[in-house]
């Protein structure tokens, strides 16, 4: 029995568990567009055991073509790790450093901290066709991808001079991880998550400190970046744990970095994240299911809308939680579309040797889109909402818009206690 235990762990990310059933190809959205990539098995744990007997079988073309959207680990009958394998090989025996492409759409705080200071002028620069045809030469990103937009002030600095003082008169409090898309590209989902915490009893309070998540950073090669971001984020969510407060979040991705990948790639003790980071709508909907809060919604809200499950979001398997709250709204017809992947992955996308095999994966989502015309798309991933909104007509919204949107504020303040 010792010695069968000994075999199962001499490496990680139970490599040792893979029947070569295959199954994880056939969920691949790479391999279902692309004969390049030889698919996740091969990949993963296949390529790991000559990787681990020779360095040198590591391929890095083949291993970048890699979306490290999980949906390879959610088909594994056996739970292999197999998206981790292909990015710790990465992080492992990649020898060169990141690029100055890579650099720039990885660093998240720096280059939102710069845009944000002149967004108009960077809105408009980064639309031009020959600022995008100069990228596209120079920095390799594809001139067809519309960047977006960054605001003219930061969530944070909005949180300070309208909502800070006000949040300390609710009895009941929760700390808030907004992420860098909240922060420098769409601080009203910031503002939409403070309406809805207030309204049902809840202050909302920002982390002492927190940096971006760190997922484009280790998708990049920037690992020991990601792992410095990452010991500040959990550093703070601990903290906000030993005042009381759990810590919510508005982004899938954000989420699934710090509760899985921390400790799965970057070798972190993120057991704070893990007991104390909530998705906001697993959240409300956990107390709405213990009967701690209610909510009301505006007689005159109609809306159909379309539901796109992320990629992270399927692998946590929360989406029953943001569809849960969507469900909820009276006013509201909601299409659970066929979701595989949209195919932009973060930073993938961008990058002009994966531009072609993004929009191929993309496209049965797109077309089905098109086809059923919802008034606004729902997904829980900032970066699909990008996707969805630059390959379709559709507007996207996280699920949390759509609460604030419906929500009868008044009448769930009395609902809950909050007024006579």
């Amino acid at each position: 029995m010792s010695d069968n235990l000994q075999l199962l762990s001499i490496s990680d990310h139970d490599l040792e568990q893979c029947l070569k059933c295959s199954i994880c190809t056939v969920y691949c959205p790479v391999s279902g567009v692309s004969t390049s990539y030889p698919g996740p098995k091969h990949a993963g744990p296949d390529g790991e055991r000559y990787r681990m007997k020779d360095p040198s079988f590591f391929d890095e073309k083949a291993l970048k073509m890699c979306l490290n959207c999980k949906r390879c680990e959610v088909a594994c009958p056996q739970g292999v790790k197999i998206g981790d394998i292909i990015q710790s090989a990465r992080i492992k025996y990649t020898k060169h450093g990141p690029s100055l492409r890579d650099f720039t759409l990885a660093n998240t705080d720096l280059v939102g901290g710069m845009a944000t200071l002149a967004a108009p002028i960077a809105n408009f620069a980064v639309s031009l066709s020959p600022v995008k045809a100069v990228m596209h030469s120079v920095l390799g990103i594809d001139k067809h991808r519309t960047f977006p937009a960054y605001a003219s002030q930061k969530f944070e600095t909005w949180y300070k001079r309208y909502a800070a003082s006000s949040q300390k008169k609710f009895a009941k409090q929760v700390s808030y991880f907004h992420g860098c898309y909240v922060n420098y590209n769409f601080p009203q989902l910031g503002k939409d998550l403070v309406k809805v915490m207030n309204a049902v009893g809840y202050g909302v309070q920002l982390l002492d400190k927190e940096k971006c998540c760190g997922v484009a950073l280790i998708a990049n090669g920037m690992s020991k970046q990601a792992a410095r971001q990452g010991e500040l984020n959990l550093k703070s969510i601990g903290a906000a744990a030993k005042k009381g407060m759990e810590v919510i979040t508005s982004s899938s991705t954000c989420t699934f970095t710090m509760r899985d990948e921390y400790g799965h790639l970057l070798n972190l003790d993120n057991k704070a994240a893990q007991d104390h980071l909530f998705l906001a709508t697993r959240f409300l909907y956990q107390l709405i299911e213990k009967g701690e809060i209610k909510l009301a919604f505006r007689k005159d809200y109609k809306k159909k809308l379309a539901y796109h499950t992320a990629c992270h979001m399927e692998r946590m398997g929360w989406g029953v939680y943001s569809t849960g709250m969507l469900k909820m709204i009276p006013g509201v017809e909601l299409i659970m579309l066929d979701s595989v992947c949209c195919g932009i992955a973060g930073t993938y996308g961008f990058k002009k040797e994966n531009y072609e095999v993004s929009q191929k994966i993309g496209a049965p989502l797109f077309q089905q889109i098109e086809s059923i015309h919802p008034d606004n798309v729902v997904t829980d991933c900032e970066t699909c909402k990008w996707q969805i909104e630059m390959s379709t007509s559709a507007k996207v919204l996280n699920p949390v818009s759509i609460l604030a949107e419906a929500l009868d504020v008044e009448e769930t303040r009395k609902m809950n206690g909050l007024i006579d």
